[in-house]
């Protein structure tokens, strides 16, 4: 039987939900980075880094290729970067919806 959309959704977020997946990504918008270079901006430890690089690459949303010993990542598509800009807007605006209420409740007098 297959997966309804809404879990295949649902699985891709959740996949998408590792903070240094979301940094390996970001970095990859700039353009395809050796391993060395993903270690040195995001400090993690190599076996961390390359779990996470195995499960966006299990997923498809990130290719590998290898020259050498040098093992260079880049994003399979433009849809990711899209998708993470999109979610900048989103937190963008939930964070100014909570600093309003945050500045609302500084400034109102308690009724007491």
């Amino acid at each position: 039987m297959p997966v309804p959309l809404y879990e295949a959704k649902a699985e891709f977020f959740r996949m998408l939900g590792h903070p240094v997946r979301i940094r390996v990504l970001e970095l990859l918008q700039d353009g395809p980075r050796p391993v060395r270079e993903l270690l040195a901006d995001i400090e993690v430890e190599p076996s961390n880094l390359s779990q996470q690089l195995a499960v966006l690459r299990r997923s498809g949303i990130v290719t590998a290729t290898r020259t050498g010993s040098t093992v260079v990542y880049e994003l399979a598509g433009g849809d990711v970067a899209d998708l993470l800009a999109a979610a900048r807007r989103i937190l963008s605006v939930l964070i100014a919806g909570q600093q309003r209420l945050l500045e609302e409740l500084r400034t109102v007098e308690p009724t007491s």
